[in-house]
């Protein structure tokens, strides 16, 4: 691993690196457990095992929500490394827009006013990959899925990245993929949470035992199995802020 700069936007300490040979290496992020910032509402030193973690599931649902991720040593300690992924610029998945007639594709978040007081809308496209993503946000009970950490790449694939502040026990779920609330699921969508959960009951189970709680365990199979017995999204709940803030 060599470093190759500090990603200075992130709350945490996050570098971009090179794995591998300068020829022929692959760019790689690397999140080193010294550099987390305590949270009132995660353990300390628990967010890299937690992204790492987040992959499992993402591989277990077979939807390659996340990109390739380990945990490894590194030249600041132990942390996770996640493959860099680098998005399409012209692509926009989720968007802040004026408020006006939706495109062809989109769906509507909410309407709000900006910081010059105009109308806007927070909206998201309407494709396979991204509901994919908010099934996915919801059974690891993401609280900080942002318009940011979608990364639209160029083949129409969406990735999901930062999911450190993931699989809190209580519902904390935040995300500005609320599109699709109220819809049932379909066929393709139920193939993939039922094969999620026959591996949590199995294999999946001893993987996750090394970086989550029982309790942790316990509440990630409970999400799962109501979104099976319900069949549909959910509609945001009350008591906890259901967008993430900012929102990008």
């Amino acid at each position: 691993m060599t470093l190759l700069g500090r990603i200075m936007p992130a709350s945490n300490h996050t570098y971009l690196c090179r794995l591998g040979p300068e020829e022929g290496g692959v760019q790689g992020v690397y999140k080193p457990v010294s550099g987390e910032k305590p949270l009132w509402d995660f353990d300390e030193g628990t967010l890299a095992g937690r992204e790492y973690a987040a992959w499992l599931v993402s591989e277990a649902l077979g939807w390659s929500v996340v990109p390739p991720t380990l945990l490894r040593d590194g030249l600041s300690g132990p942390g996770m490394v996640q493959l860099w992924c680098e998005p399409d610029p012209d692509q926009a998945p989720v968007d802040i827009l004026p408020q006006g007639p939706l495109q062809p594709g989109q769906l509507h978040v909410l309407d709000a006013f900006d910081n010059h007081e105009r109308p806007v809308m927070l909206v998201h496209e309407n494709t396979a990959a991204l509901r994919r993503m908010a099934l996915f946000d919801l059974v690891v009970n993401n609280t900080d899925r942002k318009g940011g950490h979608v990364l639209a790449m160029p083949d129409g694939h969406r990735y999901g990245v930062d999911h450190g502040v993931c699989f809190h026990v209580d519902d904390k779920l935040r995300t500005v993929l609320w599109g699709w609330a109220g819809e049932a699921l379909n066929l393709d969508e139920v193939a993939g949470l039922v094969g999620l959960a026959a591996e949590l009951d199995g294999p999946l189970d001893d993987e996750l035992a090394a970086l989550l709680t029982v309790p942790e365990r316990r509440a990630t199979r409970g999400r799962l199995q109501t979104l099976l017995r319900e069949g549909r999204f959910p509609q945001p709940g009350e008591g906890w802020p259901s967008l993430p803030w900012p929102a990008f």
